[in-house]
């Protein structure tokens, strides 16, 4: 039965760990619990680069920051989406979101909205003490649930605040050496968007920010080692240019930082014991203290701070708000996890629906969505109304 579970266990790591670094002795990478939350859940942010935070709202708007919903034209949207992980080595580890927003009022200056999110490692069988497999099938996963609340505090910007709810389950299968964990997280994000005049072209520009996962840690060993949550700071701006009556042409750019204390490196001649004294104090830092610690306390000093940095860079295309066509690159540094891909990504929009389709190419370490297809539907419910009228 323990092989069995060493086998489960290595497929999540192998999920999880892809996700985040592949460590080497000059890495220093932050790394958290549930990285699948930050998992780019729809194909359009996902066809530019991983920006969101300051796009033109959408359905898919929660994930990246909730406060564009308060600007969203239509009245209200469902999302689904389906993001294939590893698939050149297992093919049942996946993302499956799903989205939701409804503006309240007849002002149409507030909105509420909530996702789904369940991150599959698969399905493993287990075998009994003998080394017989019985029929005992477990399915480990991370789920997530969440509810925002966001409402326009001036003509030109807006603020959200969300709560969420986290489990992460690989619990079963060891004899109780690993249990079922449970966290709380809030989010708190902005967003502001304003014309300005390009030439002889009213062009949008949109700021946002959106610091996501602020809450408790999470333990699977009842409370033995208790984990960050993957708190990020995501800011970003957005300008969206006409590039004649029936098309626009759209630059985003995103900066994020995981706001989780670096961990300490152990010193050459450290002895051991001093250097898991150390390490022992920084699973005791809350996690509050924790984000306050996390602008300064690279053992690199500014130099390492500045390498936690992400970005991402997007470019769309839209035809007649009808077709559109996307581009982006990622950059983490190498001393940092090293993901670095561009993207590629079309989407096609009737009154009713819309359908997103992304493509990943890795361009540094292999990614676990390198070369994959993944789609996103979204239902506009004022379209759907309008097709029976």
């Amino acid at each position: 039965m323990k092989n069995s579970l060493k086998k489960s266990m290595l497929v999540g790591a192998l999920a999880l760990a892809s996700f985040s670094v592949f460590a080497q002795k000059e890495m220093n990478p932050i790394t958290t619990a549930m990285p699948s939350l930050g998992i780019a859940p729809d194909a359009r942010a996902g066809g530019m680069g991983d920006a969101g935070v300051a796009t033109a709202p959408d359905i898919y708007s929660q994930h990246w920051n909730p406060a564009k919903y308060a600007f969203a034209v239509s009245k209200a949207g469902v999302g689904l989406s389906y993001t294939p992980w590893l698939r050149k080595i297992v093919n049942d580890i996946a993302l499956v979101y799903g989205v939701g927003y409804y503006k309240l009022g007849n002002e149409n200056n507030q909105a509420l909205s909530a996702s789904v999110r369940y991150f599959s490692v698969g399905d493993v069988k287990v075998a009994n003490a003998s080394g017989v497999f019985d029929g005992l099938i477990l399915s480990p996963h991370e789920f997530t649930v969440d509810v925002a609340y966001s409402r326009k505090l001036t003509e030109t910007f807006s603020g959200s605040v969300a709560v969420r709810y986290i489990r992460a389950d690989y619990s079963g299968a060891d004899n109780g050496e690993t249990s079922a964990g449970n966290a709380f997280a809030a989010d708190i994000s902005g967003y502001n968007e304003s014309y300005i005049n390009l030439g002889q072209s009213e062009s949008l520009l949109s700021f946002g920010f959106n610091i996501s996962n602020i809450g408790t840690k999470i333990s699977n060993n009842d409370g033995v080692t208790n984990d960050f949550l993957p708190t990020n700071m995501r800011i970003g701006a957005s300008l969206m240019y006409p590039v004649n009556d029936v098309s626009t042409l759209s630059f985003s750019l995103d900066l994020n930082k995981l706001l989780v204390p670096t961990p300490p490196l152990r010193e050459d001649g450290e002895e051991l014991s001093d250097f898991e004294s150390r390490m022992r104090e920084y699973r005791d830092i809350s996690p509050i203290t924790g984000i306050f610690k996390s602008f300064g306390d690279a053992p690199g000093g500014f130099s390492e701070e500045l390498k936690e940095i992400m970005w991402s860079l997007g470019a769309e295309y839209d035809f007649d708000n009808k077709f559109r066509l996307r581009t982006g690159y990622f950059y983490e540094n190498k001393y940092k996890g090293n993901r670095q891909y561009l993207t590629f990504g079309a989407g096609f929009k009737l009154t009713a629906f819309q359908l997103d389709v992304a493509y990943m190419l890795a361009t540094a370490q292999q990614n676990p969505l390198d070369q994959t297809l993944r789609f996103a539907l979204a239902f506009d419910i004022d379209g759907m109304k309008n097709l029976f009228r």
